[in-house]
Formats: C-alpha cells, structure tokens, sequence
C-alpha cells in the first residue's frame, strides 16, 4: 500500500467507527443522535482538511458571480430532483415491501423527535450536509482516483479511468458505513445518494459547491421541511 494512502483508508475507517457508534442497534440508544452526528461531521471535515489539501483551489472559476448563481441554482434542482426521486422510492418500497419499509422509514423519521426542527434544519444545512460532501467526494473520492493507477479507456463515449473507480469504490463505502444500521431502507438511501452525488462529481467536479448545496437542502428538505410520509 502505498505510503499516501495510509491517512485516507485510516479516515475511511474512523468514519466506519463514528457511523457505527451513531446507528447499530447496541450503541445508539445510550447516545444523543444529533449530537454525535454533529461531532462526527467536524471530525470528518477536520480529517478532509487536514489530509486532503485545500480542494476548493482544484475548482475552475472563471466568473465568480456567475459561477455562484449557477452553482446555486443546480444545487437546488439537484436537491428538488432527489427529493423526487425518494418520494417516488418510498411509494414503490411500500408495495414492494409492505411488511418494513414504513416501519423503518418511520424509526428514521423518529430521530428528531424531542428536538427543534429549526435548530436540526441549521445543522443539517451548515454543518452536517456540507461535511459530508466535503469528506466523501472531495477528500475521499479524489483522493482515491490519486491513488488508484490511471489505466483510461473508452467505453459509450464515456473515459472509464481511476476517477470513475474512484467514484464507485467511494460509493460503496459511503452505503457500507451505514450497514450496521441493520436499516434496509436507510443502506439504500445512502446507496441512491452516493452514487447521486457520487456520479456528478465524478462528471464535474468542477460542481463540487452545487453539490454540496444539494446534500444540504435534501437533507434538511427531506428529514425537517417536506418529510415523505
């Protein structure tokens, strides 16, 4: 293993310990939720900082209004479309698994019970949500296509390299971080993300502050404002 990669797979493994601290079933009860995850984003935007160099200087700005307002307003669609994207999977998970899928949206649903809905939005907007991007695609994705070896081809007019295997390797483990959940429908929201989220920064990375825009609005849109019931 090369000597670069030792701080980038140990972050990827502290992120394993925080998330299962934060979901199994034999740790969680005994914490606060929200505070934990609060806690963990910080560390891991730390961690991103820290080891993954200043990645906002990798983005091409040319007109910084402009760039902006575009990257505003595709987060924002970004956000819209995944919110519709769920809400269409919540109505096809109920007929096709009648017998959990409520129930377990409903255990997730159950976390902010007792807690301002104004304060979660807050965290989830400015701490949470942006962590998460920060760690996942661009500490983690990009440095995993620098470590991965640079073999390109094509394949349907699209170059299949180390960044595109990045983008799945990094995929995976963002769903597999949240599998001691023992949550179906919670594995397979990190898996649709992930691989949401995962996919346009692999296409544009350059869209890396839309994105981050969008995981912040969906999640503060999809768990606190426009919850699908």
């Amino acid at each position: 293993m090369k000597k670069t990669a030792i701080p980038l797979f140990g972050n990827i493994l502290i992120a394993f310990a925080l998330w299962t601290l934060m979901f199994s079933p034999w740790t969680a009860p005994h914490l606060n939720f929200w505070a934990c995850m609060t806690a963990s984003a910080l560390i891991l935007t730390l961690a991103s900082f820290l080891w993954g160099g200043p990645w906002w200087k990798t983005l091409e700005i040319k007109k910084k209004g402009q760039y902006v307002v575009e990257n505003v307003l595709l987060g924002i669609g970004i956000a819209i479309a995944l919110w519709g994207i769920f809400w269409v999977g919540d109505k096809l998970s109920q007929w096709l698994f009648p017998s959990f899928a409520r129930a377990q949206v409903d255990s997730i649903y159950g976390m902010k019970n007792g807690f301002s809905p104004c304060v979660l939005s807050m965290a989830l907007l400015f701490i949470i949500g942006p962590a998460e991007e920060i760690f996942w695609r661009a500490y983690v994705q990009r440095k995993l296509a620098d470590w991965m070896p640079a073999t390109p081809h094509r394949c349907m007019r699209l170059t299949i390299d180390n960044r595109f295997w990045a983008m799945l390797a990094g995929v995976m483990i963002y769903t597999l971080v949240h599998l001691f959940s023992f949550n179906f429908m919670l594995i397979m929201a990190a898996l649709v993300c992930g691989a949401v989220w995962g996919f346009l920064y692999w296409l544009c990375p350059n869209r890396l502050p839309a994105i981050i825009i969008s995981h912040a609005l969906w999640d503060a849109a999809v768990f606190i404002w426009f919850p699908i019931m």
